[in-house]
C-alpha cells in the first residue's frame, strides 16, 4: 500500500504526469490536515454518532457536544476525503469509515487513532533526531494514561493481521505451548489459540505493559489458556525446549540487529524439535528486495521513536539461520506491508 496524490480528473492526471502538480504540497500540508481531520473526528465521536445511520449536522453536533458551524466544516472535510457521504442535509458513513472507525466495530482502529495524538507530538522531534541521531523513545515518555492509550492502540492495530497470521503460521500438529515475546495485549496469542484449540500461551512483557494490557486480554475470555508473565525477554530465561511456537509480533523493530540475533538464538533454544519461530514485522524491503513506501516510512518512524527500525525478510531469516533454524519463504499479510517470517527447529 502507498499514500500519495490521486488525481480527481483527466486534467489533473495530465498535470501530475507532466510534473506540473505540486506533489510535495499535497503530501505535506494536505496530508497532515487530512490526518488531523480524521483523528479529530474519531476523538470527538463523529463516526460513532453516525454508526446507527444518517444524521443531520445539528444531530451530529448535539451527539458530539461540538460547535455546529465548526462541526459542519469537519463533516465537509470528511466528505471530501471519502469518509462520509452527504445527501441534502444529512451525512452518513462510507463503507470505508463504517468498517474501520466506529468504536464498537469488530475491526475498529479508533483506539489507534487516539494514540496517534501522542505519536504526533513525538514526530515533532524529527528534525532534531536527524541532526543529532538521538531518538525520542516513545515508551520512556508515557505516563499511566499514555501507557493505557498505547496498549489500546496496539490492540486495535493487531486485530486484522493477527487473525490472518494465525491461519498462516505453520503450528505443529499437537502443539500445546506458545511463548509470545513482547505480546502486550496478547491478541496474537488469542488468535492462534482460537485457531488451534489444543494450544495455550504465555505472553511475556514488561511490567508497565502488562499492567495496562491485562484488562484487554481479560476481555477476550480466554481464561488460563492465554496468560501474562511479567519479565524482560532480553534478560529472562526463556527455558529449554518448553514451547512449540515462539512468537515475536511487532518486537524486532524495537531492537538492534545484535539484540535480535541473540534473541532468536534464545528463542530457538526454548523451542521443542519441530517447533516454529514466527516473526511478524513491517518489512523494510518486500520479499523481492524492493524498497516499499510503508517499510521505509516505518523504518524512519521506529528509528525516531524506539532507537532501531524495520528489517528486511532476509535479515530476519539470517537471524533464524544463525540460531540453527530453517527459515521458510516470507509472506506479506493482505492489504499491509506487515510481513511474516517463520522458521522451523529441525528435530535432532
Amino acid at each position: 500500500m502507498r499514500i500519495g496524490v490521486i488525481p480527481d480528473s483527466p486534467q489533473e492526471r495530465r498535470a501530475l504526469e507532466a510534473g506540473l502538480a505540486p506533489t510535495p504540497l499535497f503530501e505535506t500540508q494536505f496530508a497532515f490536515t487530512l490526518a488531523r481531520v480524521v483523528m479529530t473526528a474519531t476523538h470527538l465521536g463523529v463516526f460513532d454518532a453516525l454508526a446507527g445511520g444518517p444524521a443531520t449536522l445539528d444531530e451530529v453536533a448535539e451527539r458530539c457536544r461540538t460547535h455546529p458551524r465548526a462541526t459542519g466544516k469537519l463533516l465537509l472535510a470528511l466528505v471530501g476525503a471519502g469518509y462520509l457521504r452527504a445527501d441534502h442535509d444529512t451525512y452518513s458513513l462510507t463503507p470505508q469509515a463504517g468498517t474501520w472507525l466506529p468504536r464498537r466495530g469488530p475491526r475498529s482502529l479508533a483506539d489507534k487513532l487516539e494514540f496517534q495524538f501522542y505519536e504526533w507530538d513525538v514526530m515533532a522531534h524529527a528534525v532534531e533526531y536527524v541532526r543529532t541521531g538521538r531518538p525520542v523513545d516513545v515508551h520512556e515518555h508515557l505516563d499511566d494514561l499514555g501507557w493505557a492509550a498505547y496498549q489500546r492502540g496496539m490492540r486495535a492495530l493487531a486485530t486484522v493481521p493477527a487473525q490472518e497470521a494465525a491461519r498462516l503460521i505453520p503450528v505443529p500438529a499437537g502443539a500445546r505451548a506458545l511463548l509470545d515475546i513482547g505480546g502486550s495485549h496478547g491478541y496474537h496469542s488469542v488468535a492462534l489459540c482460537r485457531e488451534h484449540p489444543g494450544l495455550s500461551a504465555v505472553v511475556l512483557d514488561l511490567p508497565e505493559a502488562v499492567e495496562h494490557a491485562a484488562p484487554l486480554l481479560a476481555a477476550e475470555g480466554m481464561g488460563d489458556r492465554v496468560v501474562h508473565r511479567e519479565g524482560d525477554a532480553l534478560h529472562d530465561d526463556l527455558g529449554t525446549e518448553d514451547y512449540d511456537v515462539v512468537l515475536l509480533a511487532s518486537v524486532a523493530h524495537h531492537l538492534t540487529a545484535e539484540q535480535n540475533r541473540i534473541l532468536a538464538g534464545r528463542a530457538a533454544r526454548a523451542l521443542r524439535p519441530g517447533g516454529v519461530h514466527a516473526v511478524i514485522e513491517p518489512f523494510r524491503l518486500d520479499p523481492a528486495g524492493e524498497v516499499s513506501q510503508f517499510g521505509a516510512l516505518t523504518d524512519f518512524y521506529f528509528g525516531l521513536t524506539s532507537r532501531a527500525g524495520t528489517w528486511s525478510p532476509d535479515e530476519i531469516a539470517q537471524w533464524q539461520r544463525d540460531a540453527g533454524l530453517a527459515p521458510a519463504a516470507p509472506a506479506v499479510l493482505t492489504g499491509t506491508g506487515i510481513g511474516l517470517q517463520t522458521a522451523v527447529k529441525r528435530p535432532g
